[in-house]
């Protein structure tokens, strides 16, 4: 049941300015469901706001109005410690390469919205389209500006420029988000190009090898990390791709509450694709005794729906903290050996 406060109808938002609760819409232009929880979202952005006000000072002392940023360790730091909102799209771009991208290709998104358009491509995107965040009020038709056009020039290029790849479903969730934060098609474009080009090599490909490899690799080291967990999973014979593969393919949208999702590109943009084990890997460490629980391969199901949702998750400023503790030391080193053998299992098991 949704609890108010009657002592006011307005509500903070993470840049610190109030919020009409007619209007139920977050600052990302997400509408909040009726049993939203507005006191203890109060309660925790009052927390929150603190923080976000510190790294904001900090943030822009660092950058005294550059445009460009160098990685170094002090850089990731700071984006560990969370990336204000005015400042996202700049530190995104520059610490994941599409910055330097978008500057020796220039005008190259703009070729390719002009060029020939493949009907099946446009065809797959343009069913997409009215599925992407119905929930959010900046991709409704009303909305000016209508925040489809912008996605669907963001997918049609990209599907143009990777044809490898073309389109496929989750790709218009990522798109949308990326559109969300920069206001920007072509930055949406060359972030996109980084995420599935570089950090993401083969999620989004048809045969999808990366996204079920790295799947395989989670279960490994759950293994060596969580036992407990690993063997409810191998004595219930539930398969990892049942209960992760939408935490992966969408990058933990609609997931995880959006302030925490972005906390986690923050990283991602920085550190790879090593962010999201330890995302996933802090999700089961935090809640092993309740997916130990589990009897059933429905009771897996909820339990790791359940694990998603509460104030762990929600308190995205001390569940960043916990990504970089809980699952304990994970190197990139460890991840490419793990990668090896597992993709050494997948071309074993289609040529037997």
């Amino acid at each position: 049941m949704e609890k108010k406060n009657k002592a006011t109808d307005r509500t903070l938002t993470p840049d610190g300015s109030a919020q009409d609760r007619v209007n139920s819409v977050d600052p990302f232009g997400f509408q909040r469901s009726k049993h939203f929880d507005y006191e203890a979202y109060e309660e925790l952005m009052s927390e929150y706001l603190v923080v976000l006000t510190r790294r904001s000072i900090k943030w822009s002392k660092l950058l005294k109005g550059k445009s460009k940023v160098q990685r170094n360790v002090k850089i990731k730091r700071y984006v560990r410690k969370g990336i204000p909102n005015e400042h996202r799209a700049l530190i995104w771009m520059a610490t994941s390469g599409a910055q330097d991208q978008l500057e020796k290709n220039p005008g190259h998104y703009q070729s390719l919205l002009g060029a020939q358009h493949d009907p099946k491509l446009v065809e797959t995107i343009c069913t997409d389209l009215n599925r992407t965040f119905p929930d959010n009020v900046q991709f409704q038709k009303t909305a000016n500006p209508c925040l489809q056009k912008a996605l669907y020039n963001v997918l049609l290029a990209y599907g143009h420029h990777n044809p490898a790849v073309g389109y496929c479903q989750g790709m218009n969730f990522i798109a949308g988000y990326l559109l969300i934060i920069t206001k920007d098609e072509e930055k949406s474009f060359w972030l996109m190009d980084a995420l599935l080009g570089r950090i993401l090599p083969d999620y989004y490909s048809p045969a999808m090898l990366g996204l079920k490899m790295d799947q395989e690799v989670l279960g490994e080291l759950v293994k060596v990390k969580i036992p407990g967990v690993w063997q409810t999973m191998t004595d219930q014979n539930v398969m990892w791709t049942l209960v992760v593969s939408r935490w992966f393919i969408c990058l933990f949208i609609d997931v995880l509450p959006v302030e925490t999702v972005l906390r986690i590109w923050d990283c991602l943009f920085y550190e790879g694709s090593k962010i999201l084990f330890r995302v996933a890997l802090t999700l089961m460490h935090h809640n092993q005794a309740l997916i130990q629980e589990a009897q059933s391969l429905p009771d897996i199901c909820q339990n790791f729906k359940q694990i998603t949702n509460g104030p762990f998750v929600d308190q995205c400023h001390t569940f960043m903290q916990n990504i970089f503790i809980e699952p304990g030391s994970l190197s990139m080193a460890t991840l490419t050996k793990l990668r090896v053998t597992c993709r050494s299992r997948f071309v074993a098991e289609e040529e037997s």
